[in-house]
């Protein structure tokens, strides 16, 4: 059963330049991080800051097509780590089917802030019991 996680923060490391966002357990003190992009980041960062692009960015370009095209995002599940790499899904519903769409966690987590309120991230508890 996954577990309903939300963004505690994301953090940037100008020594080595890593960035990464930690996840927080809801309803628990679990805690995980996630290495990201330096774009990813910058996204995340730039929406929690509530600041506005001059022109739609990748993360825009997606929410708008989903709106456009119908459908109406549900949630992010972080599914699967193998490897050392996270792996995740954004699902949509649309027309009383919920799709799937496999993503970077990081990609699925700059998506949810896209929305208000933002989609409930969920990590799966195998996933957990990795990285916890």
């Amino acid at each position: 059963m996954p577990v309903r996680m939300q963004l505690n923060r994301v953090i940037t490391s100008d020594l080595n330049d890593q960035r990464a966002i930690y996840l927080k357990e809801v309803e628990g003190s679990r805690r995980f991080a996630i290495l990201i992009g330096e774009f990813e980041a910058s996204i995340i960062n730039r929406r929690l800051l509530e600041e506005s692009p001059y022109r739609p960015l990748t993360h825009d370009l997606l929410k708008n097509t989903i709106d456009i095209l119908g459908g109406t995002p549900v949630e992010v599940v972080i599914t699967e780590m193998s490897d050392n790499t996270y792996y995740a899904i954004l699902k949509v519903s649309r027309d009383d089917a919920i799709i799937e769409i496999d993503c970077r966690p990081s990609d699925a987590v700059a998506l949810s802030i896209h929305y208000d309120p933002p989609l409930p991230i969920y990590v799966a508890e195998d996933v957990l019991e990795q990285v916890c």
